[in-house]
């Protein structure tokens, strides 16, 4: 395949893991309150929820896999005509879009594993109510503490993740200012190159705002599922 080739492929493979992500965040969204809902209906298909989010984290990681090979090749293929400064900035760009996503993958899929963990967790509290009774209080202190613990471990994961999420965007706006720099140089020679820039702005907008809503809506999610 030709450099050109290559790249339609990978803008291709950005398009459907943008569209999968999304989707994963939805689910990441309302993991925990629509599988409560669905417990107080006995017609409700068992593991719904579940099987949607392993399909399309299984579809991630296979699209993935994929844009990175792809990037692998477009690094050892040489396009026809253009500048190798150019060129250089189309690789980097690609680049940061597949870390970004991965990153993205991991974080949000790291999210809904803890809420299943939280799930289980309190189907066993509400499985075991009946041996509560015969356990002295002290045990049932003990057994409280440990479900507490759990849920402390659990909200300090989300936080650390946010605030990794945090750092990362914070490196990226310092790349992307670094880059943009370098593009205002050669808009004053290429006035094409403002279309790119405006294009560049307009998608590093929306990814931020992407990350940020999932972000607040996950803690937000398990704050009111820890105190509901």
């Amino acid at each position: 395949m030709s450099f050109e080739d290559l790249r339609k492929r990978a803008r291709q493979l950005e398009s459907e893991i943008d569209g999968k992500l999304v989707a994963l965040s939805k689910i990441a969204a309302s993991y925990g309150s629509s599988s409560k809902a669905n417990s107080n209906r006995e017609s409700a298909p068992l593991l719904s929820e579940d099987d949607v989010y392993e399909n399309i984290s299984s579809e991630l990681e296979q699209l993935l896999s994929s844009l990175t090979e792809i990037n692998e090749r477009l690094n050892l293929t040489k396009p026809v005509g253009g500048s190798s400064t150019a060129t250089a900035h189309t690789l980097q760009r690609h680049r940061d879009i597949l870390q970004d996503y991965s990153h993205e993958f991991h974080r949000t899929n790291n999210a809904i594993k803890s809420r299943k963990e939280r799930e289980q967790l309190l189907n066993t509290s509400r499985n075991d109510g009946s041996t509560l009774v015969g356990l002295s209080k002290r045990d049932l202190y003990l057994k409280e503490g440990e479900h507490l613990a759990n849920s402390e471990r659990m909200v300090d994961e989300q936080i650390s993740i946010a605030i990794e999420t945090r750092d990362h965007l914070k490196g990226q706006r310092e790349a992307f200012k670094t880059f943009q720099t370098k593009l205002n140089d050669l808009a004053n020679k290429f006035p094409l190159i403002n279309t790119l820039m405006t294009k560049i702005n307009i998608r590093k907008r929306r990814d931020s705002l992407i990350l940020g809503s999932v972000i607040g809506v996950s803690l937000t999610f398990m704050i009111w599922w820890m105190f509901a």
